[in-house]
């Protein structure tokens, strides 16, 4: 599925990524790239960090729409399992996420990502599994 600007300005206007402060800035060819502007809301327990939680959340949104540019019309993803591990502190935003499809079966796709900050700090890495089903795109 081709994934337009048109899409992704609908999209990045949902109301998880607009409270959190995640942006889809392109999904094609099996990989995706986000930026991350948190919201302060969510940076807790320390000002200006954003919380893991959200670190996985952007980082499993990433994953799956290096997924979704891959799909086929009629088809999406879920996930199934991700693992994350955080290599230091995430204290200078904005931050960005990319990930990579990196091998895919009939019905399974497994991605690799990557969180950096503004200095191009690398703050975390992960994998996942996702399922592709059969489901009409949400946007």
């Amino acid at each position: 599925m081709e994934i337009t600007q048109e899409i992704l300005d609908r999209l990045n206007d949902n109301p998880l990524y607009s409270s959190i402060g995640i942006r889809v800035l392109k999904a094609a060819d099996g990989g995706a790239y986000s930026r991350l502007e948190p919201n302060q809301d969510f940076c807790w327990p320390f000002p200006g960090q954003p919380h893991g939680g959200v670190l996985f959340t952007f980082m499993d949104t990433t994953m799956a729409w290096a997924v979704a540019g891959q799909l086929e019309p009629g088809y999406n993803c879920t996930t199934i399992n991700m693992d994350i591990h955080y290599t230091a502190s995430a204290k200078e935003g904005p931050f960005i996420c990319t990930a990579r499809t990196t091998f895919r079966t009939g019905r399974m796709s497994f991605v690799r990502a990557e969180i950096q900050d503004a200095r191009e700090k690398t703050l975390a890495l992960g994998q996942g599994t996702f399922r592709i089903i059969r489901s009409d795109f949400i946007v």
